[in-house]
């Protein structure tokens, strides 16, 4: 059965009783990365493991995303800043026990290519927060597959670093 979780903004990444932050960089831009998040939302489920189902609602301002297993969670996007956050919080799922969860992905570049965070924010009963804690390891194996999927992906669209150079013939 579905509940509604409650409302947090992003601040609940420095916040919530559980932080899971997992950091990897891959050859892809910034630019190519906030697109795949941001506006490719179907596209999450090639390479993001688990994600079995995804689209943008409400002009790309809502979420529904569908997990293996069947957990489904409706979200609400709390920041896109291009090329920098993109974040968003669960607003409904059936879920035992979560009262809370926010994801953030921040994207610094690095070199040609960009460092890509993952920042997974958490509340709920005492069972919950432990379990969380527990899949840590499952989850930042999750997260570094992802975006080893993403990069390739974006690499085999033609968004890898070298797409984002200027062209040779214009100033920076």
């Amino acid at each position: 059965m579905a509940r509604l979780l409650r409302p947090v903004g992003l601040d609940f990444t420095k916040t919530a009783p559980v932080r899971l932050v997992f950091v990897r960089e891959i050859t892809a831009s910034p630019a190519a990365v906030f697109r795949a998040l941001a506006h490719d939302v179907p596209g999450w489920s090639e390479w993001f493991p688990g994600v079995t189902y995804a689209r943008s609602l409400d002009d790309g301002t809502r979420r529904e995303v569908h997990l293996a297993g069947g957990t489904r969670y409706l979200e609400s996007v709390v920041a896109a800043e291009p090329n920098e956050v993109y974040a968003y919080r669960v607003d409904e799922t059936g879920v035992p026990g979560m009262r809370a969860l926010l994801e953030e992905w921040r994207l610094t570049p690095a070199g040609t290519g960009t460092r890509v965070q993952w920042t997974f924010a958490a509340d709920g009963s005492a069972v919950f927060r432990f379990a969380l804690k527990c899949g840590r390891g499952g989850l930042g194996r999750a997260f570094r597959g992802a975006v080893r999927a993403l990069d390739r992906r974006l690499a085999a669209q033609g968004a890898g670093p070298e797409s984002v150079r200027p062209h040779p013939g214009l100033q920076e």
